[in-house]
Order: C-alpha cells, then structure tokens, then sequence
C-alpha cells in the first residue's frame, strides 16, 4: 500500500454525499500504470441509486481509459468498510481473482484481502480469474 493511497482516501472523505445514513466512504482505486483514482458515496433519496465509492472510483478510472487495476483502499471514518456484494461484482468485470482489497479502518489500521476471496465464483465474460 502507498501513503499517497492512503492520504487520498483520507482527503477524499469530505467529498463525500452521506446525508441519509451519515457512513461516509472513500475508494482509491490503482490502475495498472500506477495511477490513483478516488471516488465517494453519493447517497440519493431513492435509495437504489446511491453510489458506492468503490464503483464511483471505478467508473472514474474507465472514463479516464484506465481499464487494468492493481488494487483498491476503501476508508471510513465511521466505521469499517468493506466493498457491498454489488461493488466486488462489478471490481469482477475489471479485476482477476488476486485483486488487492485494502480496507483502512478509522483506527488507522488495515485489512487486506483478495478479490477472489471476498466474492469466490465472480460472474465474468472471461473464465481465467485473469
């Protein structure tokens, strides 16, 4: 893990859009250049729309034609964030199986996982766990 990771997710927190369920969350995501791209929770009062930073991260690195990752640092200030069900599918489409999954905890700390271990089996085009 970098500290400019680190820092950044750290920094991107009060970007964040949490005003229904106050959780903010921040994702930073590596391509495979070394280049960092973060995203936030962006809540909406209909609450299926809300955005996860996870994939706000990922759609921003795809629009900027980053589509080979490293890994991602998710962070909360409010609690330990761990990448929901609907972002580690949608990490699949782009990531292999020994994706990094870094969470930083609010006490500084981190826990680090794969890909492949939080969502064993992912739905892919490709059939290699790349």
């Amino acid at each position: 893990m970098t500290d400019g990771m680190r820092k950044l997710a750290i920094d991107s927190i009060r970007l964040c859009h949490a005003p229904y369920s106050g959780f903010r969350v921040s994702a930073v995501l590596e391509d495979s250049e070394g280049r960092l791209h973060p995203g936030v929770n962006i809540e909406n009062a209909s609450y299926g729309l809300t955005l996860c930073a996870e994939r706000s991260a990922l759609a921003g690195a795809v629009s900027r034609g980053a589509t080979s990752f490293t890994r991602i640092m998710v962070h909360s200030p409010d609690g330990p964030a761990h990448p929901c069900g609907a972002c580690r599918q949608v990490l699949a489409e782009f990531c292999g199986d020994s994706f990094e999954v870094i969470v930083l905890t609010p006490e500084g700390t981190t826990v680090e996982t794969t890909l492949g271990t939080l969502l064993p089996s992912a739905f892919r085009l490709r059939t290699d766990s790349r």
